[in-house]
């Protein structure tokens, strides 16, 4: 994950963040990248500081959340994601993009369902306060949010399998056990 700068004209790395594993999980193909980064909107933490946090994922199966202002760079001699501002691992391989609305995060991992991750007090919950019936088979699902402002959410995801047709499925994005359509 880099932030990168445009001072004097340049493009520069201005910081990173690598897992601490990166070798030999580069090695495994179980390298971070495989998936989607999302930009929160900013948050308080319990402290009641701002927070400007990113969440993103990859084929290791962890969810890696990093404050943008302190990515967390590289733990050389580490054996953990320590640096992070938060680490959510076994969440499944992630090929997709989550979504977020309304305080919540939507994750759609390889095989899994369609699972909801609130965040409160600038941390996101270990376990989803909702999910779907449906488990999306790779890639996964990328799902999408229509409202009314805040109200009104709609999360819609694609089910698809090889050589099957496509299917379109909306969900009440306060409840993901209410199939909409």
């Amino acid at each position: 994950i880099l932030r990168l700068s445009t001072n004097a004209g340049k493009i520069s790395v201005a910081d990173y963040f690598v897992q601490f594993d990166t070798i030999s999980a580069s090695g495994a193909d179980l390298d971070l990248g495989s998936g989607g980064v999302v930009l929160l909107p900013d948050v308080k933490d319990s402290a009641g500081a701002t927070r400007h946090l990113l969440v993103g994922g990859g084929k290791d199966q962890n969810l890696y959340i990093a404050d943008r202002d302190n990515l967390g760079k590289f733990n050389a001699g580490g054996s953990d994601n320590s640096k992070l501002y938060q680490y959510l691992p076994g969440v499944g391989a992630i090929f997709s993009t989550p979504a977020f609305f309304n305080g919540v995060l939507y994750l759609g991992t390889v095989g899994s369902p369609l699972r909801a991750f609130p965040v409160t007090s600038g941390k996101l919950a270990t376990t989803p306060s909702s999910q779907t019936a449906t488990s999306f088979a790779y890639p996964g699902t990328s799902p999408a949010v229509s409202a009314n402002g805040t109200q009104n959410g709609i999360v819609w995801a694609l089910e698809s399998h090889t050589g099957q047709p496509a299917v379109l499925h909306a969900y009440d994005a306060s409840d993901l056990s209410k199939e909409l359509y």
